[in-house]
């Protein structure tokens, strides 16, 4: 059974610039690593939710690995979480177990065939994707400021970030939550979110999209200044 992970690193001001040149130095690293199946390498909007400017401090990346042990490894042995540590004023990874997704992520979906058997106990983790068509920034950007706005208010919404490959065209952002229950709140129960959701079928926005949720079962570090997890088991 494949687990993923996401790891979110805020650099120092004095590491920024070391920081940002990983994003290409890393790759190399990346791709001779054992039991990896998928890796992303992110930037991250200046928010929490996908914005058209870019936080130049802070990176993340989305990986599935083949189990928790080459997860387990990477950590422990890798030069690049490393070096995450030693440059970062801040850094996090949760480890993530696949429960849902469908959709396709570079021409295919990382995470084919996982579906869990029963709804989820406890916190989720939730990543949404999408290749925005060059025609439609423009609506896109203008249509999601209500729901993303929204996020931000939303009951059980413990953290969320944006993050995306390339700069407008190529967006994600990924969330932890309280329980399912208030996941399907913001997504399915809200006529703003619901309109831009029937929108993106309708007017055709995406030549890509992914949608992935998780469960969140062990985590390290801290994101803006706490691990947001803490908050769902008080």
């Amino acid at each position: 059974m494949p687990v993923a992970s996401f790891h979110l690193t805020r650099y120092r001001r004095d590491t920024a610039p070391e920081g940002l040149s990983r994003m290409g130095l890393d790759r190399p690293a990346l791709s001779r690593t054992d039991g990896l199946r998928f890796h992303r390498l992110l930037g991250t909007g200046r928010g929490e939710t996908m914005t058209l400017g870019a936080d130049l401090r802070r990176w993340a990346m989305f990986a599935v690995w083949e189990d928790d042990a080459a997860l387990d490894a990477f950590l422990a042995d890798s030069e690049v979480p490393a070096r995450w540590r030693a440059l970062a004023a801040e850094h996090y990874t949760v480890r993530l177990e696949p429960l849902r997704a469908h959709g396709a992520w570079g021409g295919s979906n990382p995470l084919e065939g996982v579906r869990a058997p029963a709804p989820p106990v406890g916190p989720v983790a939730v990543l949404t994707r999408a290749t925005i068509r060059l025609r439609r920034l423009r609506a896109f950007y203008g249509s999601i400021e209500p729901p993303a706005a929204e996020l931000h208010r939303s009951p059980g919404r413990l953290a969320s970030v944006g993050v995306g490959e390339w700069p407008l065209a190529r967006q994600a952002t990924f969330s932890l939550w309280r329980s399912l229950d208030d996941v399907q709140a913001f997504a399915y129960r809200r006529e703003d979110h619901r309109a831009v959701i029937a929108r993106t079928r309708a007017d055709d926005w995406y030549a890509e999209e992914l949608f992935a949720r998780f469960a969140p079962y062990g985590a390290e570090g801290t994101w803006n200044g706490s691990d947001p997890l803490t908050a769902a088991a008080q």
